[in-house]
């Protein structure tokens, strides 16, 4: 999420949504067919949790060797604050609604300023009236995780249509918590209780307290993000995986959608964690989406395809206390070192 300057929902309104829209249910597809079964690697496993537990913070992972069906699982059914990860549920969501004919993925959707977003993102930078496509939106949620772009496809395809789906396709800890502007609209009040009332625009224009030190502003976006209500999303590593490789068979869309999520996915821009040393290595691609507020959370997920490939890997990371460079290059280590020892 880049937001400089996430509990499981068993949803009632979730359960009321599929009824009333029994089509959900009835067009859900099956889960992705189940890689070979092989014993989860011991000594691999051992090394990721050495190279996870020398993080000062909560960590999580889960890696798949597609072929063989290796897996190492570092408290994979942990549920964990997502950031900006939860944005792929939400491009599958608009891609599931464009193949039943609820959305257009050419329909033009004019931004306002009450629609503009902070922390990442390029469209915040244009002068308001630009009229991007739906395709275009779904792709700068992807590549630059843009906020602005991600609530205005929330707004189009509902965050209860999101949750109900996720639900009906059997997900139990993937949910989507807040909007965008939501979330930011309670850091504000975290600063400021008053500002719990602040419209999207004021909450766009926000400044901290000038009274505020940047000690107390610290420890107060800590407290904010360890608390699992202000979450912007939840997941654990295991389903996130499931879904990854949900979007690789075409078990959640048809292959023509499917396979343009994946092009979504390859063209991420943050490169600094899955990728960071195996984007130089030939004949090696990361299809991957980050999520972060740093330096308190720093995730990434994707599937890393390269000869004898691929691997679906997601990586989680809350609650940091330490150095946020370290805690990015663990996690592009364990993908060169998975990478390294599943040929």
């Amino acid at each position: 999420m880049r937001a400089f300057p996430f509990l499981r929902l068993a949803s009632v309104a979730g359960s009321l949504l599929l009824a009333c829209v029994p089509s959900l249910r009835a067009q859900s597809p099956a889960a992705p067919a189940a890689p070979p079964v092989a014993p989860a690697d011991s000594a691999l496993q051992s090394e990721m949790l050495r190279l996870l537990d020398a993080l000062p913070a909560q960590s999580s992972m889960h890696a798949l060797h597609v072929p063989s069906g290796r897996t190492v699982a570092v408290r994979a059914d942990q549920p964990m604050s997502t950031m900006s990860v939860i944005k792929i549920p939400i491009m599958v969501q608009a891609y599931r609604d464009a193949e039943a004919g609820r959305l257009r993925l050419d329909e033009r959707h004019t931004i306002r300023e009450e629609d503009l977003r902070g922390g990442s993102g390029l469209l915040q930078r244009f002068a308001v009236g630009l009229a991007p496509t739906m395709r275009d939106l779904i792709d700068q949620m992807i590549i630059t995780s843009d906020n602005t772009a991600t609530d205005m496809i929330l707004a189009r395809v509902g965050k209860d249509r999101v949750n109900a789906s996720l639900q009906a396709l059997g997900f139990r800890d993937t949910r989507v918590i807040h909007t965008i502007g939501d979330f930011f609209r309670l850091l504000q009040a975290a600063y400021d209780p008053q500002r719990a009332r602040w419209s999207d625009v004021q909450v766009f224009r926000a400044r901290p307290p000038a009274d505020m030190s940047a000690a107390t502003m610290a420890e107060t976006r800590y407290r904010f993000t360890a608390d699992a209500a202000m979450w912007l999303g939840s997941t654990t590593a295991r389903e996130m995986n499931t879904l990854l490789r949900g979007i690789m068979t075409a078990s959640y869309a048809n292959r023509e959608h499917s396979d343009a999520m994946l092009r979504h996915l390859r063209g991420q821009f943050y490169n600094s964690r899955l990728p960071a040393t195996l984007r130089y290595a030939s004949g090696v691609t990361v299809s991957h989406k980050t999520g972060d507020f740093p330096p308190i959370s720093g995730s990434d997920v994707g599937i890393i395809d390269y000869p004898g490939g691929p691997i679906v890997i997601s990586v989680f990371t809350n609650s940091n206390r330490g150095d946020f460079a370290v805690l990015e290059a663990t996690i592009g280590k364990i993908a060169s070192r998975l990478v390294e020892v599943w040929k």
